[in-house]
């Protein structure tokens, strides 16, 4: 379930960064909080514009690690709160998530869709 201090997170500014392995090693890429969604059924969608190594490591290793954050939102020890999310991901770019993507973010080629594993507060 995702809770809902890393919904309220999402709704400030702040970045994101994630973490994929692939053939070459780890990458990381990082986005902004405001372009992150989350459907109904609780995945994670993240617009893709360019990130084209992450979508190779993508296909060779779905496993990702994602970090995100706001210093507006309190957190455990102050103001601040930070989220570690571990999960698998997959790039589409067609269907109801694609498609939901497009129209906010007209640049979006594809949608990165994140089914968490776990999520942890880190702050």
């Amino acid at each position: 379930m995702i809770p809902e201090k890393l919904r309220e997170v999402l709704k400030h500014d702040g970045v994101v960064a994630i973490a994929t392995l692939g053939q070459e090693g780890p990458h990381m890429v990082n986005t902004w909080n405001s372009y992150v969604r989350i459907t109904d059924a609780e995945r994670i969608l993240i617009p893709v514009g360019y990130m084209n190594r992450t979508e190779a490591n993508i296909a060779f290793n779905n496993q990702v690690l994602i970090t995100l954050g706001s210093r507006k939102v309190a957190g455990n020890m102050g103001p601040g709160t930070g989220f570690l999310i571990k999960g698998s991901a997959s790039i589409e770019t067609s269907g109801v998530d694609f498609e939901g993507t497009k129209a906010i973010f007209a640049w979006a080629r594809a949608v990165m869709a994140v089914t968490p594993n776990s999520i942890e507060q880190t702050l």
